[in-house]
């Protein structure tokens, strides 16, 4: 049995590990709708948005399969468990960079408004928190998740600012209200994203060393 268990972990693996490069691309053409105001992207990032759902559904119930077939323990366990969370994360990324395409496309029509260089930092830093996580997964990296979950506080201070600045602007001239409730949005996703792959950082602590990091000071990183 424990052959099989360890083959079926290792499908279901490779399955998460496909549908998270499907999301690395949905939170590439975001990030081009924003820097770039092209409109056309977000259909694009729709469509991609179908494929993912499908996918989560899939792994969901292989998971489950798993679970009731072998009845795991220990390590294994806690790799369908990670996985299943994992999964579930992905799913949510996906909405919302397809979330933040759509208001980049809307923030377009407003060719007056000038976009704040920060949400453009804030998307880079986030997708970039996402690709990490799943990288810190494949290779059980402790410390790179550690180190995922501490930049998290990053995008949240950026995200402040940003609200700050659309505030102010808002204030100032009435006519870019809409634009800049566009912007909010946008940085409000992006805010979420940064969650996402921190909850999966999370995940990866929890798969490695069984301890659930949620809600919890993290150490000080050594230089």
């Amino acid at each position: 049995m424990t052959r099989h268990l360890h083959r079926d972990l290792e499908t279901l693996e490779q399955e998460l590990l496909e549908m998270a490069a499907r999301v690395d691309e949905m939170l590439a053409l975001a990030c081009r709708a924003l820097a770039e105001r092209r409109g056309d992207l977000a259909a694009t990032a729709m469509q991609a948005d179908n494929d993912v759902d499908q996918q989560e559904v899939h792994i969901e119930e292989e998971c489950l399969k798993i679970l009731a077939l072998h009845q795991p323990v220990a390590i294994d366990l806690r790799r369908v468990t990670a996985v299943l969370k994992i999964n579930n994360d992905l799913e949510r990324i996906a909405d919302l960079a397809v979330n933040v395409a759509e208001r980049a496309a809307r923030l377009a029509t407003h060719p007056d408004f000038t976009t704040p260089p920060t949400i453009s930092r804030m998307a880079e830093l986030a997708a970039s928190m996402v690709r990490d996580s799943i990288d810190a997964f494949v290779r059980l990296d402790v410390r790179q998740a550690r180190n995922i979950i501490s930049r998290d506080a990053e995008v949240d201070a950026m995200y402040h600012r940003l609200l700050d600045d659309m505030y102010a602007v808002m204030i100032q001239d009435s006519r870019q209200i809409k634009a800049a409730l566009h912007c909010y949005g946008i940085g409000r996703g992006v805010e979420r994203i940064a969650d996402h792959a921190t909850n999966i950082a999370e995940d990866v602590v929890y798969l490695v060393e069984g301890e659930i990091a949620r809600h919890k000071p993290m150490p000080t990183q050594p230089k």
